[in-house]
């Protein structure tokens, strides 16, 4: 398997997607971002990508096909977090995430990396909530559909996600002690892991540690 020339980025103006482009940009791949509103698309523009519009909710498995013209690998970035409406955790983290793997398989498009999220296999705590509950049953069940469907997955599960400086170095496993790590390293192990075809069949939880990104992916791989 190649590396991809073109990335196509679900969720593109989500907090992780902005700080994915420009580091996907600096390692020469083309990068398409979609969003809904004109605004996130005009923010993804001046960010260097292809923008196009995609409503993750209201659009079928037909127009995630059309807008993934043209590329060779889709990550899904999207998601509402753990807060908020009970009822979108299914509607944009899970089924948004089922649409575009039928869309990735519908056009060919083997690579699919996933951001999912620490600890969504346990039951969740019922009282975190109903959104918390449909937040971690949603992923769990994306991930699970990903898992099995054919593509060259990788599915990736953040701890806490900060906005602080990131350090380039983390602590990646199938299992590890809950921490958190800032977004911008998320979106380097993403980008490292596009660039990593052996990465494809993993699913790793990653949290903020002193392993450099590249060394220890590389190292995983071996």
């Amino acid at each position: 398997m190649s590396i991809p020339a073109r990335v196509g980025v679900v969720g593109g103006s989500g907090k992780v997607a902005r700080r994915l482009i420009p580091i996907l940009l600096h390692r020469d791949h083309e990068v398409v971002a979609f969003a809904r509103r004109d605004e996130q698309l005009q923010t993804l523009a001046d960010l260097g990508a292809i923008a196009r519009r995609l409503d993750i909710e209201n659009a079928d498995e037909p127009d995630f096909a059309a807008v993934f013209g043209g590329c060779d690998a889709i990550v899904f970035a999207a998601g509402g977090g753990p807060d908020g409406n009970a009822s979108r955790k299914r509607t944009v983290d899970l089924e948004g995430s089922l649409k575009s793997i039928a869309a990735a398989k519908r056009r060919g498009i083997k690579r699919f990396v996933q951001v999912s999220a620490m600890g969504v296999d346990a039951d969740p705590d019922p009282e975190r909530g109903d959104v918390w509950t449909a937040y971690v049953y949603a992923k769990r069940e994306a991930d699970i559909e990903l898992r099995k469907s054919g593509l060259a997955w990788t599915i990736l599960r953040p701890g806490i996600l900060t906005d602080g400086p990131g350090t380039g170095c983390i602590t990646i496993g199938e299992k590890v002690q809950p921490y958190s790590i800032p977004r911008v390293d998320v979106a380097q192990t993403i980008a490292s892991c596009i660039s990593r075809p052996k990465t494809a069949g993993h699913q790793w939880e990653i949290i903020t540690g002193p392993h450099p990104i590249g060394t220890v992916l590389d190292e995983l791989t071996a």
